[in-house]
């Protein structure tokens, strides 16, 4: 175990309350504004003092309300990369990556900050302010100096919101193998799905302080456990449900019945499933098929938006009762289709949940 969380932290509208722990790995904290990502990392810094709990890193407490430890921030060996880069606008990308560097001699301090620049795409500019340099290599300036601390854990605050979505990109890739590189834990603070997903290996969902759910990321999407997980994660189809039997939920607003794989045990709850993964059907009458008529789509660059409601459903308030994302060919096969085709809910697929 090379990181230990478990903290409470009362706080204007809620409470932060959160325990999970981690190896050698990538952590996403997902979550909507205000949720308590950025906090759990300040409190990981030793940059707020959580009420009670404990923080662990390498074998090394943090804090720990029990025993009275609270670590100073300058002795928690932590690289925290802020959301706006936090750079020293007074002095030059050099010196701002050498600001971290602590016990070496000039020369070793020399030699570390000269393969920072190499190695972060900096020679040339180490002379030049932040001000002068662009959004991305304020980035790159940022994490080289996060990194030339030799960190025991990196925190991440949001570290793309600035920039702009080709860069984004560009720079989301180059941070990932700078982060494999590392070889540590890493806390990765992001409202957005698609980052969490493709930066991390694991990720805890946070809900108004409270942490939903925590696991491999795949995990998190196959089985959100809760409403709340499931919306964050990116499920657009949440609904009312109830219990028919072991195998089988009713959605009263949807007037449909659906088959599950997963045992069904509580008597209410909510069913979720993704916009990807429900399928378009030849209309044979097994296996969660239902007609369903198209009330609106919108276009995107490369697939479309589908709004459906089910023509079984006598709810008429609804403008929609289910979102789907399709390609383009899809799109072109259905919309010949008079607004009414058949659509496959995949039994395997699916969450119910409290």
């Amino acid at each position: 175990m090379e990181l230990y969380v478990e903290i409470k932290k009362n706080l204007p509208g809620f409470v932060l309350d959160v325990k999970f722990e981690g190896s050698k790995e990538r952590i996403a904290l997902l979550g909507a504004s205000g949720s308590g990502k950025t906090m759990t990392l300040r409190c990981v810094a030793g940059l707020v003092k959580p009420d009670e709990g404990k923080i662990i890193v390498n074998g090394k407490t943090f804090f720990d309300s029990k025993k009275g430890i609270n670590i100073k921030p300058k002795h928690r060996k932590v690289g925290f990369l802020f959301q706006n880069y936090a750079l020293f606008p007074h002095l030059t990308v050099k010196d701002n990556i050498a600001f971290g560097i602590r016990g070496l001699s000039d020369q070793e301090r020399n030699l570390r900050i000269s393969n920072l620049l190499e190695r972060f795409g900096l020679t040339g500019l180490e002379n030049r302010y932040p001000r002068l340099i662009s959004g991305g290599q304020q980035q790159r300036t940022a994490l080289a100096r996060t990194i030339a601390a030799e960190p025991d854990i990196i925190l991440l605050d949001e570290p793309f919101s600035a920039l702009d979505e080709h860069l984004r990109s560009y720079m989301a890739r180059e941070m990932l193998e700078i982060l494999k590189e590392f070889g540590g834990t890493t806390l990765f603070v992001t409202h957005n799905i698609e980052e969490a997903y493709r930066m991390c290996e694991k990720i805890a969902v946070l809900y108004s302080g409270e942490l939903h759910v925590f696991g491999s990321k795949k995990d998190v999407f196959e089985n959100p456990q809760t409403s709340e997980a499931a919306r964050i994660t990116g499920c657009k189809n949440i609904v009312e449900a109830v219990r028919v039997d072991d195998g089988y939920i009713e959605i009263p607003s949807w007037g449909i019945k659906l088959k599950t794989d997963s045992k069904v045990k509580a008597e209410k709850g909510f069913y979720g499933v993704r916009a990807n993964h429900i399928r378009l059907s030849n209309g044979n009458n097994s296996g969660n098929v239902f007609k369903a008529r198209i009330v609106g789509n919108i276009e995107t660059q490369f697939r479309q938006t589908v709004y459906l409601k089910f023509v079984e459903a006598t709810n008429g308030n609804s403008n929609y009762h289910i979102q789907w994302e399709v390609s383009k060919d899809i799109w072109d096969q259905i919309s010949k289709e008079q607004g009414l085709i058949n659509i496959r809910l995949p039994q395997d697929k699916m969450y119910f949940e409290k």
